[in-house]
């Protein structure tokens, strides 16, 4: 499993609805970085910042193209958060399953 740090700084940069939709329109395709300013009501200062912030976290690249800096989502940061929201899923189900079972053996006994 990645170390913890990854998972914070991915986390962390996920808990804001902005950067959520960088990636989001990262992955649907490649936009320059001053064509995702013109989709937030902020400054481009601003919403480079947000860039920066999810290049730290692994969950985008930045890529100079001629003149434009294109944002691409990084299949390895996107990955890397399936992996923990899998791994905390299996948890739960599995902590379900051990709750159904004891109402089971309840329900068992009380009959």
């Amino acid at each position: 499993m990645e170390p913890l740090l990854d998972h914070d700084r991915i986390f962390g940069a996920l808990a804001d609805a902005t950067r959520r939709d960088i990636v989001r329109r990262a992955i649907a395709g490649e936009e320059g970085v001053v064509e995702l300013a013109g989709h937030y009501p902020m400054s481009f200062a601003a919403v480079q910042k947000h860039v920066a912030i999810l290049e730290r976290a692994g969950l985008v690249t930045k890529q100079r193209i001629g003149r434009r800096k294109v944002v691409r989502a990084s299949h390895e940061g996107i990955q890397t958060a399936q992996r923990l929201l899998d791994a905390i899923e299996q948890l739960w189900r599995g902590r379900i399953d051990r709750m159904t079972d004891l109402i089971s053996e309840t329900k068992e006994t009380h009959t």
